[in-house]
């Protein structure tokens, strides 16, 4: 399909819906985790596998451990947001782009200044006390004077409000992101090659005929749809809103 087709797609849609993964924060030096220079498939220097070190039940036997591994692994405070973040930003600006939901955790569509975006798997930016419920920023965090960050009011552990594996995603922004992909007219998914759930099935709820992917390699839903391109996510949300 055409790449001027899909331009013109956007053109003509008030009511887009952009579904986002890693590749979209790899264009601003944030790993991913499968790819060749992912964190699963290079060298992090620990004892466990970065899958097994981001799980629910390692954060409660190895808590320092996971820390020291999220803080030096997870966290990237001096990425700035790329073309295909300030895309999505002009798309919303226009009226054009209802929300962006991502799988990402870095924060970067909000720095580079999208408002509706929807954080499937949580924020680095937001912490909390597993024991009282009180929150903190990134910062305080990072400024601990301790491995394991505690709660100035009762001494808890501080926890990333980050979606662990074996953990549920939060129930309300998964209705937030179904509700968002049921009623969107153009469904844009880039930067990611579908293949973690339940995210990846988000794009079952999608009633259109528009659904657009960009992705370097592909997906299993490439067999649903004519709008797929194959190439880097920022230069082509780039090019695709350039003339708007």
């Amino acid at each position: 399909m055409s790449i001027e087709k899909i331009k013109e797609i956007i053109k003509n849609s008030n009511n887009i819906v952009f579904f986002g993964g890693a590749g979209v924060s790899t264009e601003s030096n944030i790993p991913d985790f499968r790819s060749q220079t992912g964190l699963y498939t290079t060298k992090s220097g620990y004892s466990h596998p970065p899958e097994v070190m981001l799980s629910h039940s390692f954060f409660e036997e190895n808590p320092e451990e996971f820390f020291r591994f999220y803080k030096e692994k997870m966290i990237y405070t001096n990425a700035k947001p790329n073309s295909a973040h300030y895309s999505l930003v002009k798309l919303e600006a226009l009226g054009k782009l209802s929300s962006t939901i991502t799988q990402n955790i870095d924060g970067l569509h909000q720095a580079a200044g999208s408002r509706n975006v929807i954080e499937l798997h949580g924020s680095v930016y937001r912490n909390y006390c597993t024991s009282c419920g009180a929150t903190y920023d990134l910062d305080y965090t990072l400024n601990s004077t301790t491995v394991i960050p505690k709660c100035e009011k009762c001494g808890g552990i501080v926890r990333p409000d980050v979606t662990l594996y074996e953990e549920a995603l939060n129930n309300n922004v998964i209705v937030a992101a179904i509700l968002a992909v049921k009623n969107a007219d153009v469904l844009i998914v880039g930067g990611t090659s579908l293949v973690v759930y339940p995210a990846a099935g988000l794009i079952n709820y999608y009633k259109g005929n528009k659904l657009i992917l960009i992705n370097k390699g592909s997906t299993s839903y490439d067999r649903i749809t004519p709008y797929i391109i194959k190439d880097s996510i920022g230069p082509t949300l780039q090019y695709l809103v350039s003339s708007l």
